[in-house]
């Protein structure tokens, strides 16, 4: 609401559709320490589907920007892909989300900041999005406060660009660059999916990602 009421722009966005499924206890073992993603054109042809564990149910999900209206096409490969360890579950609920796929054009108008989603701070490759929201948040607070002098005046437009703004590109500017690049390179086909998991098994490429987050 605020993004359309400061006139923030359009962007493209992928399409997340979930269900919420309850399973037996015995099944929600596997999954204590568990969390799969899957890959392949049968669940996204430009993302990946996934089963997350919850607390007492998984979420079980896929997205796709290139074809939108075939999601719940999708969304039945990658419950037909996690098979027998969802097998008898009840859906308690669906979930549909837009994820943005890149900054908004315009995030900072007059004393208004965007921040999170609605700014278009989720990672390609990943969808990350909460971290981001999270982070974005508190460092537009921490930069606002600090232009408020202790109340004393107001921040313009250009100083919340110039800090908060500029600061927070600086910092995750490379990270989405690295992401975007890696989704169009390995999420074009199969065989680059495959590649990309092989990838992903390294354990320096795991803590090299793990430390871009920090």
């Amino acid at each position: 609401r605020v993004a359309k009421a400061m006139d923030a722009g359009e962007y493209n966005f992928a399409i997340a559709f979930q269900e919420r499924i309850k399973i037996s206890e015995e099944k929600m073992k596997f999954y204590e320490e568990m969390a799969e993603m899957y890959v392949g054109d049968d669940v996204s042809p430009d993302f990946y589907g996934w089963v997350f564990p919850k607390y007492d149910h998984v979420g079980v999900g896929t997205g796709t920007v290139v074809n939108r209206p075939a999601i719940k096409q999708y969304q039945k490969a990658i419950r037909d892909r996690a098979g027998e360890k969802i097998a008898g579950g009840k859906i308690i609920k669906v979930e549909a989300h837009p994820i943005p796929e890149h900054y908004r054009p315009r995030r900072v108008n007059g004393r208004m900041a965007l921040v999170g989603d609605a700014a278009g701070y989720v990672t390609k490759c990943s969808g990350e999005g909460i971290y981001f929201a999270a982070k974005s948040g508190r460092m537009a607070a921490e930069a606002i406060v600090k232009l408020m002098e202790g109340g004393k005046r107001l921040p313009t437009q250009e100083e919340i660009e110039r800090t908060y703004i500029a600061d927070y590109d600086k910092l995750y500017g490379p990270t989405y660059t690295v992401l975007d690049i890696l989704q169009k390179v390995f999420y074009s086909n199969n065989g680059a999916r495959e590649a990309f998991v092989e990838l992903c098994n390294s354990k320096y490429v795991q803590q090299v990602t793990f430390d871009s987050y920090l």
